[in-house]
């Protein structure tokens, strides 16, 4: 496959269906990354594949352009991301530890991008780090309703993944023959956890054109999926099977299955970062299920995860009851009441919400399956 950037209108296109930005702000972009700069990027708190692989990817690129680059993360990350080229120059911000040095970065920085979050608020302690700082802020993102707080935004909630318009990025400034084997893996990354490995309607065609470029460039679909998603402790699949057995909750009249999980079962199973990641799919993949919750008890706050099938739009959901948003079949909320506070909440909202469920079934499961 020839290099994109010879390639026609037309087939540009179908790599880049959207007008990410305008030429104006391609071209103040273009300008601005055409000397070396101190440039500084960060993504959401509790970073997954697609946030860190989008951050490393943009990190190696940015770098083989001459500039000088730091990731810096709101907390950290799961184990099972630690082999992600470029992982290890990384810097986690912890709450409790001195941070001064971390907070020189942003106010040092002449570019600062941020990746995988559109509201400063994702970002706890570092959203204010970056008001603070000179720089010029690039926000790159694919999730509904971004906050006005970047001079450039690369956005577009189509976008199966933030990885994806990473490619798109630096497709659009002339540069697809830069994205070797180490960029092209941490696109990969992205693109395969966020699409629930090609599965969420996410999956476009435009997706699996990008993957076929991937591969062609040498990227191993078997070596990552080995290194995300066979790489579990055992303390992980106890805990897993614990969840399943004792704490998933089904409710037919409401066509959802959600976990709570307490912080004294988090503490008993040893439970680490990135260890409930993904449980939220073991709810929605029950048959008869539209919605999958599950409420985990944290110490700052209790976190819930939402995923759903058809027309029922989480994002709505997680913004009007739990403070929270994303996509809409997958978002996040929180809540600061207790577990059980939560719970009841959530009831209470499944019952304002009870014909939309079933009206959402119905068109699911009835006419769309059949």
């Amino acid at each position: 496959m020839p290099n994109l950037v010879s390639l026609n209108s037309q087939t540009m296109s179908e790599f880049l269906p959207y007008q990410l930005l305008s030429e104006e702000d391609l071209s103040a972009v273009s300008e601005l990354l055409q000397f070396p700069r101190k440039v500084v990027i960060t993504t959401h708190h509790k970073p997954d594949a697609d946030a860190l692989g989008s951050s490393l990817a943009l990190t190696l690129y940015l770098q083989k352009k001459g500039h000088q680059v730091q990731v810096v993360t709101p907390s950290d990350y799961p184990p099972f991301l630690n082999w992600m080229p470029g992982q290890k120059q990384v810097l986690a911000y912890e709450k409790d530890k001195p941070s001064a040095h971390l907070r020189q970065f942003f106010l040092d920085a002449d570019l600062i991008f941020c990746l995988d979050f559109n509201s400063l608020s994702r970002i706890h302690d570092l959203g204010s780090w970056i008001e603070e700082s000179p720089a010029v802020r690039v926000m790159i993102d694919h999730h509904l309703q971004p906050d006005s707080f970047a001079r450039f935004n690369v956005w577009d909630s189509r976008a199966a993944a933030t990885a994806e318009l990473i490619f798109d990025f630096i497709t659009l400034l002339g540069d697809h023959s830069l994205i070797d084997v180490p960029i092209g893996e941490c696109i990969y990354a992205g693109l395969v956890t966020d699409t629930g490995s090609f599965r969420h309607p996410s999956t476009t065609r435009t997706v699996h054109l990008i993957v076929a470029d991937l591969l062609r460039i040498g990227v191993n679909p078997s070596k990552i999926h080995k290194l995300i998603y066979d790489n579990n402790n055992l303390n992980r699949l106890r805990f897993l099977g614990f969840v399943l057995k004792d704490k998933l909750e089904v409710l037919p009249d409401f066509h959802t299955a959600y976990i709570a999980i307490s912080r004294e079962e988090i503490k008993e199973y040893q439970v680490d970062t990135g260890d409930t990641e993904g449980i939220v799919n073991y709810a929605l993949s029950l048959k008869g299920v539209v919605m999958g919750v599950v409420a985990i008890d944290r110490k700052e706050h209790v976190k819930l995860s939402f995923r759903s099938v058809g027309d029922f739009d989480v994002n709505t959901f997680a913004r009007q009851y739990f403070e929270g948003g994303g996509h809409k079949n997958a978002s996040g909320g929180k809540s600061d009441t207790d577990l059980a506070g939560t719970v009841g909440r959530l009831f209470e909202a499944l019952n304002e919400n009870k014909n939309k469920l079933a009206q959402a079934y119905e068109l699911y499961f009835n006419n769309t399956l059949n």
